[in-house]
């Protein structure tokens, strides 16, 4: 490695460095960060619609941005050890439910919520992962996650909180596995395609040379492309957190009607909110008259089709291959809220 490059690694070591103790403050103190910001620099009053929004909002995209950026630069010098083509064949030589329940189980392993997957999926997508298997991930992360698991059995109890992952686990694999088998990868955005497949460029220089390149490309490649979409998801989610109020939905879903559990799952879909908040809204519904049933269904609805995290997709996947990914999980928890009404 001649001296410049020596220079050019040293530097972004040292920015590593120096950048990881800023993230590592930012992301655990983000909710302290966000109360400061709307009640000591906006002084805002504490307990209004509009100071809980403000503060969903900055504590959650900063949570989507942190994640992102660690996400993607950690997985592009990932790039590095495993070559896209390799990871790619050795996908490809797996059978394909056996590979897409890895996937989907790889998914319940990290735990995020809708939009914070999305960094993860993007990553994948960008690997030259299948796209089955990536949407197994998407969908089985916020799906079933331990704070639903272990909320549901607190509310429910445990035989309840079992058939809900398993459930969960099981629309993931089945949602993956069919939409691999569609071949559904013409859909992506031809950026997406280009990316994918490209050939491998030979290593030049040392390996955390190229590890650190890697990463710092691949966030400004990915930031630049998605930021705008994330803002515009954490916005609407904002909003729909501070002004949907709890019981307007206890009103209008807790009811027995034929079209009771389809407009649970509609409803589901625009209400971002987090895994602490959703079980106990499910459980008042419960409370109020709804099937437990449906309001397991309504809990994937909320974790699985948020509608903010439609709106990150748009710029990495077409609008007909968000549709396609919507209406089959929507199938498949729509079919799982009436099992679930037959057999709980």
């Amino acid at each position: 490695m001649n001296i410049s490059g020596q220079n050019k690694t040293s530097v972004r070591l040292n920015s590593v460095l120096l950048l990881l103790p800023c993230w590592l403050l930012l992301f655990f103190y983000k909710e302290k960060i966000s109360h400061f910001l709307v009640y000591k620099i906006l002084m805002m009053a504490a307990g209004t619609r509009l100071s809980a929004t403000l503060s969903f909002f900055f504590t959650t995209f900063l949570k989507i941005s942190l994640l992102l950026v660690f996400i993607v630069f950690v997985m592009g010098m990932v790039r590095t050890f495993f070559p896209v083509q390799r990871v790619k064949k050795r996908l490809m030589d797996m059978p394909q439910l056996p590979a897409t329940v890895m996937s989907a189980l790889f998914g319940v392993l990290t735990p995020f919520c809708s939009c914070s997957a999305v960094p993860m999926f993007i990553s994948f997508l960008e690997t030259g992962v299948p796209l089955g298997l990536t949407f197994s991930f998407l969908i089985a992360s916020p799906l079933v996650n331990e704070v639903i698991v272990v909320m549901l059995a607190g509310l429910f109890g445990f035989k309840v909180a079992l058939i809900y992952a398993l459930a969960g686990l099981l629309i993931a694999s089945s949602a993956g596995y069919l939409i691999g088998r569609l071949n559904l990868e013409k859909y992506l955005p031809d950026w997406m395609l280009n990316f994918r497949n490209e050939k491998e460029q030979p290593l030049r220089g040392s390996l955390m040379e190229n590890m650190l390149s890697s990463g710092f490309l691949a966030v400004n490649d990915v930031i630049s492309r998605t930021w705008i979409f994330i803002l515009a998801g954490v916005i609407i989610g904002a909003a729909i957190h501070g002004y949907v109020p709890e019981g307007w939905l206890n009103k209008v879903l807790a009811g027995n009607a034929w079209y009771s559990l389809p407009l649970v799952v509609l409803t589901g879909i625009p209400l971002y909110s987090c895994s602490a908040s959703v079980a106990p809204v499910a459980f008042a519904l419960v409370d109020k008259g709804m099937p437990l049933g449906s309001a397991l269904a309504f809990i994937m609805a909320v974790a699985g089709l948020s509608l903010p995290e439609f709106i990150m997709l748009k710029k990495v996947l077409s609008v007909r291959l968000i549709a396609i990914f919507a209406g089959i999980v929507f199938t498949g928890i729509l079919l799982m809220g009436y099992i679930f009404n037959l057999l709980l």
